[in-house]
């Protein structure tokens, strides 16, 4: 299995970036309850900061800022973590179907029917690197 094209075609020479452990890290503390308490937590101090801004304009106008400036930091995080989630899924069926298709090839002794599916499911291991 080790000489299929395709599983060589998916492998990286190198490990995981400083991004992508960063990215972890804040992906394992956001997406627990704690973070949300942290959000709440933070609305009410700004509820609270009120009488300490100089209008009211500026009080929800820090508000937006912050919230604006958090979301789309948020938004790039979780969205390169969802990602990868998605590209060691797809890593997990291609493994799949190539063990499959290394079954169904080792089974398939005269069966020209299984020697076309098993060249069917070869050529779609893979497909989604190609579109």
């Amino acid at each position: 299995m080790d000489n299929n094209p395709a599983a060589e075609s998916r492998r990286s020479p190198t490990g995981r970036a400083g991004f992508e452990k960063f990215v972890d890290a804040i992906n394992e503390r956001i997406s627990r309850a704690p973070f949300f308490g942290v959000i709440v937590v933070s609305l009410a101090l700004w509820a609270a900061s009120k009488p300490l801004w100089g209008s009211t304009t500026k009080w929800e106008l820090g508000l937006h800022t912050g919230s604006a400036i958090l979301s789309l930091l948020l938004l790039v995080l979780l969205q390169n973590a969802g990602r990868r989630a998605e590209e060691t899924s797809q890593e997990k069926l291609n493994v799949i179907a190539e063990a499959l298709s290394d079954l169904m090839a080792h089974q398939a002794g005269d069966s020209e029917d299984l020697h076309a599916s098993v060249r069917r499911l070869r050529e779609a291991v893979g497909l989604e690197e190609r579109h």
